[in-house]
């Protein structure tokens, strides 16, 4: 396979990340979105167990790991999304992911970019990271969107390293998926009414058209996401499907009327100077 088909397809899971974000953004009631969203989980990942299986014994220990991560990821993300604007939480949280993959990746896989890809990785970050501060330096009032939207960033390059270990050893990227979108989802609908009771239903049937959509968009991307680690190195496929923040930002200015601005025009061409990098030294 080649390195343009699998940037191509990281590229495609990237924008269909940033649309169901946005969707889950939309959704006012935060402990609502992550219901509807982990209900699609549930039916996606089921509907698919005839088809792909199980993944072998080998899987199974970075599955359960990743299970636990994605429960807490999803919880920091809700919790950025009440905290701040989705033009300035996304982007730390995405924004983090590609460097911090990079290194877990060299010291624990052994998996070193060269120096191309190295730079490519560096000028992403770099250009999501012009994102966060497009509006200039943040208000104190700002900062426990911030810190949120950070803990979300690690728990995201947590997740994407122990899924990449987990894809590579099971052999099965779709069955792998099919069990962590099953177990996650059924976790966290369980946290959920847990959280708030019978009454969250009502709320789920007046939300559950967006949480399919939502659902959708991020089985089908993070399954193309477990396919390119089976394939590519991990910190390339990180960084790229981190690109979904520019995606995010477009999304952001047009849907929810958030201000694109000169910072994010410069962030666009600094991550798709990035993007050419990794494909060329990935």
């Amino acid at each position: 396979m080649s390195t343009t088909a699998v940037a191509a397809a990281v590229l495609l899971a990237a924008v269909l990340h940033a649309t169901w974000n946005a969707l889950a953004h939309a959704i006012t009631d935060k402990l609502v979105a992550v219901t509807v969203l982990s209900l699609a989980f549930v039916v996606f990942g089921a509907a698919a167990l005839p088809w792909v299986g199980g993944p072998p014994r080998a899987a199974w220990p970075y599955l359960a790991a990743s299970v636990c991560v994605h429960v807490l990821y999803n919880v920091a993300l809700m919790r950025s999304y009440s905290l701040g604007a989705f033009n300035q939480v996304y982007p730390l949280a995405r924004g983090m992911s590609p460097w911090v993959v990079a290194i877990v990746a060299a010291v624990v896989v052994g998996e070193r970019l060269g120096a191309v890809g190295l730079a490519g990785v560096a000028v992403v970050s770099v250009g999501l990271g012009c994102l966060v501060f497009a509006r200039g330096l943040p208000h104190r009032s700002e900062l426990p969107a911030l810190a949120a939207a950070a803990t979300t960033g690690l728990l995201i390059a947590t997740y994407t390293v122990l899924d990449g270990l987990g894809v590579r050893a099971s052999g099965a990227p779709f069955a792998y998926a099919a069990w962590l979108f099953l177990l996650h989802g059924g976790l966290l609908v369980v946290w959920a009414v847990h959280r708030r009771g019978p009454v969250l239903l009502a709320d789920v049937r007046v939300n559950w058209r967006t949480g399919l959509a939502a659902g959708s968009c991020a089985v089908v991307a993070y399954g193309i996401v477990l396919w390119a680690q089976s394939v590519g190195t991990l910190a390339t496929v990180a960084a790229l499907r981190e690109t979904s923040v520019i995606v995010g930002a477009v999304i952001g200015a047009v849907v929810f009327r958030e201000p694109f601005g000169r910072w994010r025009t410069v962030a666009t061409v600094v991550v798709a100077t990035g993007i050419a990098l990794l494909n060329f030294g990935g």
